[in-house]
């Protein structure tokens, strides 16, 4: 347990700084590194037979599309999804002789083009708010306190499984504490930071989040019990890989960026 708290806290005395002072360009460089760092596990996972080749094609296509969404043309992340997907596909087909793996490979190569560079671009998108660097804060500060609060409130009384054929230590009360967690978060955001938020929103945001929040690290559970791993990686003591501590991310920052454009609140 004290492992977890000290990585979340010396990830957050790394990340938050840069943010504060570099702002948009800062969160841009530090996503990119995630999402080269996740690619990796991803194929570790997904493909490890493919090795560093494999994560070659995965990176040259996942960084064409992650790189149109945060710097490029906006008309051309559609042109950039479509060649990323026919390369990895025909990359599959010719390196592995086996034809039922190769679609299988090429498949699970596709959807983490999908996953995972697509899903981060939200995050700099966020940040491109008018008050970018504070609405960061509120993205992480609602999904890393419902995930925190989610911890401890399921250790103290967690009784009923969540879901669990996916997770099985998930419950409904660990679910309820790290919700409340969330909002008590984004509350303090949002008095410090955002005064301009109605609390309305504030509040409805944060359920939203959290929500999501524990889909997110559903399906990455589910992924992982699919291609047979515990974690995705050994980066980060006590959390495994880092994909396993952005799974929640790669689905709260669209929601997020989405529920923020469609009500004018960045």
């Amino acid at each position: 347990m004290m492992q977890r708290v000290l990585a979340a806290v010396v990830g957050l005395l790394m990340v938050v700084p840069a943010i504060a002072w570099f702002g948009l360009p800062a969160v841009q460089i530090i996503v990119a590194i995630v999402l080269v760092i996740c690619l990796d596990e991803y194929r570790r996972m997904a493909a490890p037979s493919l090795g560093l080749e494999g994560l070659v094609a995965l990176l040259a296509a996942g960084g064409l599309v992650f790189g149109m969404m945060v710097w490029g043309d906006a008309a051309l992340v559609t042109p950039a999804l479509a060649a990323g997907t026919v390369g990895l596909m025909v990359y599959a087909m010719l390196r592995v002789p086996d034809t039922t793996q190769a679609a299988t490979l090429g498949l699970r190569l596709v959807a983490g083009l999908v996953y995972i560079p697509v899903l981060l671009a939200f995050i700099p998108w966020i940040c491109e708010f008018e008050s970018g660097r504070t609405w960061i804060a509120l993205l992480l500060t609602i999904t890393w306190a419902g995930d925190t609060g989610a911890y401890f409130a399921g250790r103290a009384f967690g009784r009923h499984k969540l879901f669990e054929r996916v997770s099985p230590k998930k419950t409904w009360e660990g679910a309820a504490g790290g919700m409340v967690a969330a909002i008590l978060g984004a509350g303090v955001v949002k008095t410090l930071g955002l005064p301009g938020l109605p609390w309305l929103h504030c509040v409805l945001l944060a359920i939203l989040v959290d929500a999501v929040g524990i889909t997110g690290d559903l399906v990455e559970s589910m992924l992982k019990r699919s291609f047979g791993v515990k974690d995705s990686g050994s980066i980060m003591p006590g959390h495994g890989g880092l994909l396993d501590r952005v799974d929640a991310l790669l689905f709260t920052a669209p929601v997020a960026w989405i529920y923020a454009t469609l009500f004018d609140l960045g």
